[in-house]
């Protein structure tokens, strides 16, 4: 089955993927992936903005992911953290509402809404009753094209971005994944959302409105939607509103080649936090897969290679994971460990064995059942018209094209062990970027030999 490629230029298609001419892969045998097409819509407005729908017609719901290439790569250099003051400014008055009647309008629509900063984007999502989305686009017209931004609302936001930083150091595990990120992606794809509390101290209200006025443009906005959905009338009032948009279209990002290394924070505790990325396949590669696997056999469980080896033979730590992350283009495996200082060298040190001997070969009910975990967590995806409109969005950011539930259900189906250690060939754990926060630093460099 082949997926649309979008062509160049303003269209307009909708298409189906029916799954009832495919061979029924295993999930859909045991996990009863829905057997009725999967209906997608596309539709390029010609300000750059693109629309796009997945029809599902057994549920209640709907659900809008809008993405605004606005996000914290694109902060100013001594403005770090704009981008994650906006995404709460906005909500904070818009059109004729303030800050009040823009959140009684949402109530009373019943909108489960989120903000949030991305390296690229800042999103916005809203899940509400499938009859009540003409009327939540609306809202969303309102606060992306015409936020109030008005000074007496710029503090508490700016307060709201100051304590997720400030919160950071009450968890430091997250705090880990956000200091590596920051040294393995090049400057500033990975940066901290939040910025820096003196960078925040810095911003002005103009300076966000600024951030505002340059970057919330239409080329490259994404709007999708999933759900209950009549698409024709979908695609009608998003024109209406978002039609006459124009702004000029965001510059490129410019980056520098990442600071890599190894880093010790030290902080005076019982636990010691460790942090280490290495590079994977970025979304959409052919090896992407492979990848996934790799990830939920050293990770996916309590049957998992690191949990087995590392917290319950050995009692070595408290919590041991590894998960997938990508930007476009750009991808890491990022493996966290919190233990105890008397026990963090050693605890290094096996983790990097394990991860090294996953090379050696993978048993075949550990393919499996990663498998499984991978398609249970599809369909569970697929139940959730937010998780499927948020899916899309990003299908088509990274992409430019949308994956049924069947695709990908097949691609995880076809990967063979030789697949997985193909991969593992390709990308071996080595040349990794390391964070340790704790009070001693630990031996790093015996794992990039």
């Amino acid at each position: 089955m082949q997926a649309l490629r979008a062509p160049r230029g303003v269209f307009d298609v909708a298409y189906s993927h029916g799954l009832r001419k495919m061979r029924p892969c295993a999930l859909t045998r045991r996990a009863r992936l829905p057997t009725v097409p999967e209906e997608f819509f596309i539709h390029e407005l010609p300000n750059g903005l693109t629309l796009l729908g997945q029809k599902m017609p057994n549920v209640s719901s709907a659900a809008m992911t809008l993405l605004v290439p606005a996000g914290a790569s694109r902060d100013a250099t001594g403005a770090e953290g704009a981008a994650a003051i906006v995404s709460e400014w906005c909500l904070r008055g818009a059109g004729e509402r303030d800050t009040r009647a823009l959140n009684d309008a949402l109530d009373t629509l019943g909108c489960r809404h989120s903000e949030n900063v991305q390296s690229a984007h800042v999103h916005f999502g809203s899940a509400q009753l499938g009859r009540n989305l003409e009327a939540a686009l609306a809202l969303y017209a309102d606060i992306i094209r015409r936020p109030r931004l008005e000074d007496a609302t710029f503090d508490p936001c700016r307060e709201l971005t100051r304590q997720d930083i400030v919160s950071l150091e009450d968890e430091p595990a997250q705090k880990c994944h956000v200091l590596l990120r920051e040294k393995f992606y090049p400057y500033p794809l990975g940066r901290c959302i939040y910025g820096s509390e003196q960078s925040l101290a810095r911003i002005t209200a103009a300076q966000a409105r600024e951030h505002v006025g340059r970057f919330f443009a239409p080329s490259g906005g994404i709007i999708a939607v999933a759900g209950n959905i009549d698409w024709e009338t979908f695609r009608r009032l998003a024109e209406s509103y978002f039609g006459d948009w124009q702004a000029p279209p965001p510059h490129p990002v410019a980056t520098r080649k990442p600071e890599g290394g190894s880093t010790h924070v030290k902080k005076e505790s019982a636990q010691v936090h460790i942090a280490m990325a290495q590079k994977s396949v970025p979304f959409g590669d052919e090896r992407y897969y492979a990848a996934r696997l790799a990830e939920s056999i050293l990770s996916g469980g309590m049957s998992s290679r690191l949990f087995t080896e590392v917290r319950e033979k050995r009692g070595l730590v408290y919590h041991v994971s590894t998960h997938y992350s990508s930007l476009k283009g750009l991808a890491g495996m990022f493996t966290y460990a919190g233990t105890r200082p008397e026990v963090a060298q050693k605890t290094f040190d096996v983790i990097v064995r394990e991860l090294l001997r996953l090379s050696e070969g993978v048993q075949p009910d550990e393919l499996a059942r990663s498998r499984t975990q991978l398609k249970s967590a599809l369909v569970m995806q697929g139940q959730s018209t937010a998780a499927r409109a948020g899916a899309i969005a990003g299908d088509w950011y990274h992409l430019r094209r949308l994956r049924s539930l069947a695709e990908i259900c097949a691609a995880i189906e076809k990967v063979t062990g030789e697949d997985v250690l193909a991969y593992l060939k390709a990308f071996p754990p080595r040349d990794f970027t390391t964070l340790v926060i704790g009070p001693e630093p630990i031996n790093t460099g015996g794992a990039n030999e």
